[in-house]
């Protein structure tokens, strides 16, 4: 019997697409905290963003991934905002 060639923890499509969306998430977040003018504010803000999807990566529940994507992209949209104030 041939093993098969995938790792045994293959991700579904579903899995996969979620994993992609969490990853944009984090990039976009990262690229939005350089703009903040302030150093220590920034350090601040990236120390709290990685540890957030440290605490976060266990999770495994479809409906509470989808929920903390959109509270992040909420949070994102409120520091681009606060951003856009403070460049104006």
């Amino acid at each position: 019997m041939a093993a098969s060639r995938l790792p045994p923890a293959t991700l579904t499509l579903k899995q996969f697409v979620r994993r992609q969306q969490v990853l944009l998430l984090y990039r976009r977040i990262l690229q939005t905290i350089r703009q903040v003018p302030n150093d220590s504010d920034r350090k601040h803000l990236k120390d709290w963003a990685r540890e957030e999807f440290k605490r976060n990566k266990s999770a495994t529940e479809e409906d509470t991934i989808r929920m903390m994507i959109t509270q992040g992209n909420m949070q994102l949209k409120e520091l681009e905002k606060t951003l856009a104030l403070a460049k104006s």
